[in-house]
């Protein structure tokens, strides 16, 4: 196997979506929808990511990896087990609902799966603002009372944020995200989402969302406190570092390159804006792209703008003591 990996994305409707990401990044949306997620890379039962060209064109990231594990993912990477990162881009018209993910003790019990995720803010309106955790003090009693009274603003932690900001968010923390963030959202490959608090919207069917009350507060860790934000810097550093990946920041001015060697990890590269090319292979990575660039091969990108990289990479080893 050789080459870059490059998929077709996978849009999903969702009532907080727009159509950002046709201007932004040049894609043709599906019409008349509006487009909160865009799935970049995955690999789930309902969802398969599918290769946008090359020699693989068309093939699967399942059949993929069960076809070529040990050049995609390495030596010791069971060809049974699902590419453990999605990669996704959200498009955050209206405000998200407040939700939870459960942490990997409670998952089984409440039939689902833990979901520690990143969130990259690629671009927001001076207004933008992300909820993350809870604000000193919060209990389990006072979150049910105000969630009540519907009042669970006074329970949360809200931040401004701007381009360029990041946060790990990690499962078991209660979290939403405001109204006009661009996100690139990395993270565990699972889909449970526990809304606990939907600002009373209605769905796209013009009903009340569906709630889960019952799992979001066995779900919430109630004595972590907020993640950090890593605010925006035009340095090289890292982002994220947790049990499931670890994510840096590389911005690379106009002629400069980054080399990733063969054989030693598969990788994930996120390009935020900009262009880069390599050499080897002729492709031209632009705003907007994710690739997963396999451990078999190495590859140098050099940048034909200045451009902002993320690489996401520790994934492929199974969880990591953080």
């Amino acid at each position: 196997m050789t080459g870059i990996l490059q998929f077709e994305s996978l849009y999903q409707e969702r009532v907080w979506g727009g159509r950002a990401l046709a201007d932004l990044f040049d894609r043709t949306l599906p019409p008349g929808r509006v487009i909160g997620e865009s799935w970049e890379i995955v690999d789930r039962l309902e969802a398969q990511s599918r290769v946008r060209r090359g020699p693989y064109a068309g093939e699967s990231l399942r059949g993929l990896i069960v076809a070529h594990g040990a050049e995609v993912m390495g030596p010791q990477w069971p060809v049974d087990r699902p590419f453990p990162i999605l990669v996704k881009w959200l498009d955050c018209r209206e405000r998200l609902s407040l939700q939870v993910h459960p942490p990997a003790a409670q998952a089984p019990a409440l039939g689902g799966e833990p979901k520690t995720e990143n969130w990259f803010i690629a671009g927001a309106t001076p207004e933008a603002a992300i909820i993350v955790g809870l604000r000193p003090g919060v209990d389990r009693e006072q979150f049910e009372r105000a969630l009540d009274l519907g009042v669970l603003e006074t329970c949360v932690n809200r931040l401004a944020v701007a381009a360029g900001d990041s946060v790990l968010v990690e499962s078991g923390t209660v979290h939403a995200i405001d109204a006009g963030n661009l996100i690139l959202e990395i993270q565990q490959n699972s889909d449970t989402t526990y809304r606990v608090f939907d600002w009373g919207r209605t769905g796209l069917d013009g009903k009340p969302r569906t709630l889960h009350r019952r799992e979001a507060l066995a779900s919430i860790l109630w004595d972590q406190p907020p993640p950090p934000l890593v605010r925006a810097a035009p340095v090289a550093a890292a982002l994220a570092d947790c049990a499931e990946f670890s994510i840096r920041r590389q911005p690379l001015a106009r002629g400069a390159r980054v080399a990733f060697a063969a054989g030693q990890q598969p990788r994930l590269l996120h390009v935020v804006h900009g262009r880069v090319g390599e050499a080897a292979t002729g492709v031209v990575l632009a705003g907007g792209d994710n690739v997963l660039l396999p451990y078999a091969d190495g590859f140098t990108f050099t940048a034909v703008d200045d451009s902002l990289l993320l690489v996401t990479e520790n994934f492929a080893s199974g969880p990591r003591s953080a």
